[in-house]
Parts: C-alpha cells; sequence; structure tokens
C-alpha cells in the first residue's frame, strides 16, 4: 500500500515574515494536520524575500496530498476547498466575495507600510514617525477594519473567524511594534486578534527566535 506523502508547511522567520505568519495560521485555522519546516533566514532567497528585495516562492508552501501549493492566496483557496468545514471564507456569497477582494488587497497593496513598517515582533519603536504614503496605509487598513466590523457585527472582520483575520494579523503586529495609535474599536480589535491562541503561538515563537537581520532592527 502506498504511503501518503507528508504534509508539510514550509515557512521562514516566525519574527520577520508576515507571509509565513498568514501562511501558517490559514493552515490553522483550517483544522489541517501539518508538519512545519522552517528555512534559515541566512538562505540567499529567503533573506531577499523578507527584505523585499525580489518575490520568492519558497514561502510559505503547503505539501499536502502529493501537490505543492505556494501563494498564500492559492494556500487560502486550496484550504477553504479541502476543509470547508472551517469556514475561511464566509458561507454567504456576498460577504464571500468582500472577504476575497479585502484579501487580495492585502496580498498586493500596501507596499508602503510594507516598507516603512517591516514586521518584526521583537521589536518595539515607541512614538515611530510614519511618513505620509505609509499613513494612506494605515488609515485604508483601518477603514477596511470599521467597515467590515460594522457591517457584519463582530467581532471578527466577518462575524466568524476568516481568512481576513489571518491576512491582516500581521499588519496587527505591525501596528503593536511601531505604536500606531488607533481608535477604541479598532485597539480592541488588535487585541483580540493578539489574544487569538493560534497568533499567541506564532508570537511567543518569534520572541524565542536568536536570528536577527540588522537592516529589520534599526529605526529608520
Amino acid at each position: 500500500m502506498k504511503q501518503q506523502a507528508k504534509t508539510t508547511l514550509t515557512i521562514s522567520s516566525h519574527n520577520y515574515s508576515s507571509w509565513s505568519m498568514r501562511g501558517w495560521l490559514l493552515a490553522k485555522l483550517a483544522g489541517l494536520e501539518f508538519e512545519t519546516v522552517v528555512v534559515p533566514i541566512d538562505d540567499a532567497a529567503a533573506r531577499a524575500e523578507l527584505l523585499l528585495l525580489s518575490p520568492s516562492i519558497l514561502v510559505p508552501c503547503l505539501q499536502h496530498d502529493g501537490i505543492r501549493i505556494w501563494d498564500t492566496l492559492a494556500i487560502c483557496e486550496y484550504l477553504n476547498e479541502i476543509c470547508p468545514q472551517a469556514g475561511l471564507l464566509p458561507a454567504d456569497r456576498k460577504a464571500r466575495a468582500q472577504c476575497r477582494s479585502i484579501c487580495g488587497e492585502m496580498h498586493s497593496g500596501f507596499s508602503a507600510l510594507r516598507s516603512a513598517l517591516p514586521m518584526n515582533l521583537r521589536g518595539h519603536f515607541p512614538d515611530f514617525r510614519v511618513w505620509s504614503r505609509a499613513q494612506d496605509d494605515i488609515e485604508r487598513i483601518v477603514t477596511i477594519w470599521r467597515e467590515c466590523l460594522t457591517r457584519y457585527g463582530g467581532p471578527w472582520l466577518f462575524g466568524e473567524i476568516s481568512a481576513a483575520d489571518a491576512m491582516y494579523a500581521p499588519v496587527v503586529t505591525r501596528f503593536l511594534t511601531y505604536d500606531v495609535k488607533l481608535d477604541q474599536d479598532i485597539a480592541e480589535y488588535c487585541m483580540r486578534v493578539l489574544k487569538h491562541p493560534f497568533v499567541a503561538e506564532w508570537i511567543e515563537v518569534a520572541k524565542s527566535e536568536t536570528e536577527g537581520i540588522d537592516e529589520l532592527d534599526v529605526e529608520f
């Protein structure tokens, strides 16, 4: 009898890699059993991805049932197909379309935020000066969150926790790292994300990592 291939999710740094965090959270929320494979941050391709110098198909990468799926949105759609009971995408057609839209916006947009406020869970920069283009990204993200929380009634962006919350979770950590000032309702949503067991587990591992990238550990 042929043995089924082991399910793995390849990621890079817990501390620095927002896309790794998204892929891992999606797999955990889906209820998928998998083994995590970590690419060292001194790997040239992984380092380039973390420094936004080049695109990478190394992480995150899900290997399941004999195939490899990379790109976080592709992983999300695949997980939604094989684990529909998890509700990564809302059951309602209109809500599902909006969820896909804001996930897509996170996937392809907010370049100023990514470059000006890189993910760094071990860092904390009080009174960090946010440049205008990054501030525009922050305001757009806050608008998305507020519209979703109002329309679907919370406590998550689409009522129940979904792919959208996983996709924006690294942004929540950025807001904490760089001391971004938020209105009470948005701050409460951020705390809810940070206290989720899967997010808390990821952060705990990130803070135990010792490898560093100098370019991402200084205030600039």
